[in-house]
């Protein structure tokens, strides 16, 4: 049996992938990656984010991303609430996300937008928590506010139940901060480029038990798909795949001095103890 992975971050349902979906998930299966775990971004995309995750045979989760605070509908967090109680029984529901705080977007950085940012993000945080439900987190230049929350909670006796810090590009002290409150950290196409020290002096140092391995597919490409700004402007393609997460994968092995089946077996456990539920859609086989 050939290694197995876990992409704890694809947004499968993204409209980049429409025209071959189908054939992106085939791609998937061939490379071994055997589960995607699909975050919606805003309520309008919980449906299609869950239709994804039902077709590759994969998870989701549901919530509203900062960069939609704007496009969100008009009640976001009742929206979330009632998704949850609507499909609370559906295997396939792993977690709350993705949410999160952005600081460096430049349009959503009015002190109205950052406010707006704040509130969702503590809101669902909430309902999270009240749920039992991990949560996968939006981390950019915001580290310090993210954990701000998941502290008040938990000094109120209500501790978040974990989750992943998604595309962790933080400080080391920042990283053991989330570690500490019982998160994993995602490691993906950043960190294949020579360039990202910081990433990758956390991807070599962090304690083996904090890293997942994740795409965000269509986004953040690795350094062989990536295309300059230029290129792109005259067509060039620059799609990140579930496929990639192999070699990405590589990336991490060779950094820790890991063989490749030591890596696919410890961030698969790693994900599965930030994600519990997914261990009710692996096959026993594959556990």
């Amino acid at each position: 049996m050939g290694l197995s992975w876990i992409d704890t971050h694809c947004h499968l349902d993204a409209p980049e992938f429409d025209r071959d979906r189908a054939d992106v998930m085939a791609r998937a299966q061939a490379a071994g990656v055997s589960t995607l775990v699909v975050p919606a971004v805003m309520p309008s995309t919980f449906g299609p984010a869950r239709d994804a995750a039902h077709a590759c045979g994969g998870a989701y989760a549901l919530g509203t991303h900062p960069l939609y605070v704007h496009q969100a509908s008009s009640d976001p967090l009742r929206a979330l609430a009632e998704a949850l109680t609507t499909w609370q029984d559906d295997p396939r529901l792993v977690a709350v996300g993705e949410i999160g705080l952005d600081h460096w977007v430049p349009e959503l950085q009015d002190a109205a937008s950052l406010a707006l940012q704040e509130s969702l993000y503590a809101g669902q945080l909430d309902i999270a928590q009240r749920l039992g439900l991990p949560v996968i987190l939006h981390v950019r230049r915001s580290a310090d506010a993210l954990l701000k929350h998941l502290r008040r909670l938990q000094a109120m006796g209500r501790p978040v139940a974990g989750g992943i810090a998604h595309a962790f590009n933080g400080s080391e002290q920042q990283a053991l901060a989330f570690v500490d409150l019982g998160f994993k950290l995602g490691f993906g196409g950043a960190m294949t480029f020579d360039r990202a020290l910081q990433i990758r002096r956390l991807a070599q140092s962090l304690p083996a038990e904090a890293i997942v391995l994740e795409t965000d597919a269509p986004d953040i490409p690795p350094h062989w798909l990536y295309q300059t700004a230029q290129a792109r402007a005259q067509g060039a393609r620059s799609r990140n795949e579930p496929a990639e997460l192999p070699r990405i994968a590589q990336t991490l092995a060779d950094l820790r001095g890991w063989s490749l089946d030591e890596t696919a077996q410890r961030t698969r456990a790693n994900a599965l103890a930030a994600l519990p539920r997914l261990a009710r859609i692996l096959s026993p086989g594959g556990t």
